[in-house]
């Protein structure tokens, strides 16, 4: 077995209705492009909404060596865990169950088995010697809920993690050891203009 590094990303800023880029995210997504440049990226996942889509392609456009990209399901934005009030800490139970208030029978119904689908397709050490470095382009639901499986965390944990626009957590996993955080939420490849779109602005630090 070989480690596998997988490269997961919020898509880059979105337009109001949600579907394809600002300027801005176009722009996020570029940079990105060239901080992963000389990854040896062996593959590229996105999930099938277009801001999803477009950040991918932007991303990749800059390599001069052909990376296969897929499409999935599975990468895409959903509820990846809606927990009972008796799972969650007493002091957060009413705010993080008001979040989760509005999802749909359908979303209830899909969303944990994509996220079963997720951790079979993008985590884990991988068969063969040669280690393998995977973009994962997808949302801030699911990118959480990785890095919540990670730090071997419940299944809650996912709500309350927040991930910028563009912004790069690499997780590594190893055969003989449990998954790695080696970066999360890293925004050195954006100038200070183009960094904390997507996040609550009262969880940003004063001064960064």
């Amino acid at each position: 077995m070989a480690d596998r590094y997988l490269y997961v990303v919020r898509h880059g800023e979105a337009e109001p209705d949600g579907n394809g880029l600002t300027a801005l995210g176009r722009r996020q997504a570029e940079l990105l492009g060239e901080r992963l440049r000389d990854v040896p990226l062996t593959a590229v996942h996105h999930g099938p909404l277009p801001r999803a889509r477009q950040t991918a392609a932007r991303a990749v456009a800059a390599r001069t060596a052909t990376v296969p990209v897929h499409e999935s399901e599975a990468a895409g934005d959903y509820v990846p865990h809606l927990p009972e009030r008796s799972e969650l800490p007493p002091q957060s139970a009413d705010l993080f169950l008001r979040f989760i208030a509005g999802t749909t029978e359908e979303e209830r119904e899909r969303g944990p088995g994509l996220a079963r689908s997720a951790l079979d397709l993008f985590t884990g050490p991988v068969a063969g010697d040669t280690d393998r470095h995977e973009l994962l382009v997808t949302h801030n639901f699911l990118a959480a809920w990785l890095v919540r499986d990670a730090m071997c965390a419940p299944d809650w944990r996912w709500l309350g993690l927040n991930l910028c626009n563009a912004a790069l957590t690499v997780i590594r996993y190893a055969p003989d050891r449990p998954a790695g955080v080696l970066t999360l939420n890293d925004m050195a490849h954006l100038p200070a203009e183009l960094r904390w779109t997507g996040f609550p602005p009262e969880l940003r630090a004063p001064g960064i």
